[in-house]
């Protein structure tokens, strides 16, 4: 049998997803959820602390508990997952809109990043991710050329790491990341919807082929209302 606080738990993470509880609502007290539910208030309160563990309620104290808005997109931080993958996983309808591909002589700190040599080439690709009508990721990736010969606007309006790796038999193997907080650039306000914001989060990815070499530099930035950048930790115990 099912315990009583998940039954709870779920028929109000139900109510929050439908919109019948709308963000910034107050939730009833735990008086009030115990007379509704016929329940006890320990058991209220178990559910309310699943609640808030799982990001769907804010409690404030002196007031109770406040509904937060989940209409953002889970991003993993950890994961190494293409834009086109993240979307379907999250069943909305992305478009990418390709602001610019061309072959570049990198600038010192590109060459710098993707550790290439003074005649080394690299492809700039500048792409605005739209979703729901609204454009809120701008992504900017450097790849060498060396490993990657040739690209076209249609590989990256759909999906580069698609192409890599089933066109071009690349593993790709890992990345290391860094995530920073930054006012947003003139080309940030001209090419996403930032009206009302003062800041971008920015992911910058430093990807790697399975023999261990930098390939990519990524810089993905994102409107801060619209994503949750969500990992798992597990502390390791020492004996």
């Amino acid at each position: 049998m099912t315990n009583k606080y998940l039954t709870i738990y779920n028929c109000i993470v139900e109510q929050i997803k439908s919109g019948e509880i709308p963000p910034q609502t107050l939730l009833p007290s735990e008086n009030e959820l115990k007379d509704q539910f016929e329940t006890s208030r320990e058991t209220i309160r178990k559910a309310l602390n699943l609640l808030s563990q799982n990001g769907y309620i804010q409690k404030v104290r002196g007031k109770g508990s406040i509904v937060i808005d989940i209409s953002k997109f889970d991003f993993p931080v950890s994961g190494l997952v293409s834009f086109k993958e993240l979307a379907s996983k999250m069943g909305s309808k992305p478009k990418t809109i390709v602001n610019e591909l061309s072959l570049i002589k990198p600038d010192g700190f590109i060459r710098q990043q993707l550790q290439l040599g003074s005649k080394d080439l690299v492809w700039k690709v500048v792409r605005t991710r739209e979703m729901g009508g609204e454009k809120i990721i701008l992504d900017k990736d450097f790849l060498s050329n060396k490993y990657v010969p040739s690209l076209t606007e249609e590989i990256c309006a759909d999906s580069i790491y698609q192409y890599l790796e089933n066109e071009l038999n690349l593993t790709i193997s890992f990345a290391k990341k860094e995530i920073v907080v930054a006012e947003p650039t003139t080309e940030d306000r001209t090419l996403l919807d930032l009206e009302g914001f003062h800041n971008v989060v920015i992911i910058k990815n430093f990807v790697y082929l399975d023999d261990a070499t930098l390939f990519q530099y990524t810089e993905s930035r994102h409107r801060p209302d619209k994503f949750r950048f969500v990992d798992f930790a597990r502390r390791t115990h020492r004996s």
